[in-house]
């Protein structure tokens, strides 16, 4: 076998990993045996957000200056014990066309996957054969505006939808924004999931014209946070919380608690500062996971 490549066992699976050295975030100087040593730390709590549901990568074999590529198919040499589901495209006409997901249930699975350079993770709302159990609104800050800005807006949603009796849970995207994600029931259709995001979006942007933006047209958006209720499509997913995104430093999707929302909408707190894979691992020490309530369902949203 080849110096730079080495079996592991990982919970009774046999992996081959190999290019540890390998720079993948050259301005930080993050490698992949680091990107893989992170997401074996961080599985125990991350694995319950990725858990039966199917999984899209992002992969950056050349690091996060190189070229990358969305995944969705299992790839042609996925190991027989990694599960994987066929499922109906989303969206596709019929449902004539079918993916092979992965889904990544266990740590084999996603160090197999980190080993691959799969630096994002992304998910849908649902669980495999199931309606959406998850609501997620993005806020997108179109410049000047900023996370400053993501957190006003983000107090705004919270209490409106607290006002449905609808809990929200922020977190970071990783990179400029913001996402919100709610508990929710699981019996309503994307559809619906989908039109009360959207009513909610629009009442926000009529009580707040010069802060917030409903409309997905670009033009629209500078200086203002756009909602983007139409995360919640059945197409569509979101960066997984304690994923890794693609910056210069290894910023990671990570859950906030309120009262840093506060700060930062209150500019108390500085905001551009990405959290990174070691900053991550440290607060899930003092706070364990903070988007534990989403591993729970929640009400069902009003209609009207």
């Amino acid at each position: 076998m080849p110096t730079d490549r080495f079996r592991v066992e990982v919970q009774g699976r046999t992996l081959e990993l190999s290019n540890l050295d390998k720079v993948l975030y050259p301005r930080a100087g993050f490698t992949k045996g680091e990107v893989i040593d992170y997401y074996t730390r961080v599985a125990p709590i991350l694995l319950p957000h990725l858990a039966d549901r199917a999984l899209t990568r992002i992969r950056y074999p050349n690091g996060v200056e190189g070229n990358s590529f969305f995944e969705k198919n299992a790839p042609a040499a996925t190991p027989s014990w990694v599960r994987t589901e066929n499922l109906p495209v989303p969206g596709s006409s019929k449902g004539r066309e079918t993916i092979d997901y992965v889904v990544a249930d266990d740590l084999p699975t996603l160090v197999w996957l980190a080993n691959l350079a799969a630096l994002e993770l992304h998910t849908p709302q649902w669980r495999i054969g199931e309606h959406p159990d998850l609501m997620v609104v993005d806020l997108d800050p179109g410049a000047p505006a900023s996370l400053k800005q993501c957190c006003q807006v983000a107090l705004l949603l919270r209490d409106r939808l607290a006002a449905d009796g609808v809990d929200a849970y922020p977190k970071t995207s990783g990179k400029k924004g913001m996402q919100l994600s709610c508990p929710i029931a699981g019996t309503q259709s994307a559809e619906e999931v989908s039109a009360y995001a959207r009513r909610i979006a629009q009442e926000l942007e009529r009580e707040h014209p010069n802060l917030i933006v409903s409309k997905m047209a670009k033009n629209l958006r500078p200086g203002k946070i756009f909602i983007d209720w139409s995360q919640n499509n059945a197409a569509k997913t979101t960066v997984a919380p304690y994923s890794l995104r693609a910056q210069p430093v290894p910023s990671v999707s990570t859950p906030l608690t309120w009262e840093e929302v506060a700060a930062g909408g209150s500019g108390k707190r500085p905001s551009s500062r990405p959290y990174t894979a070691g900053d991550v691992l440290k607060r899930i020490e003092e706070h364990g996971d903070l988007l534990a309530p989403l591993l729970d369902l929640g009400p069902a949203l009003p209609e009207r």
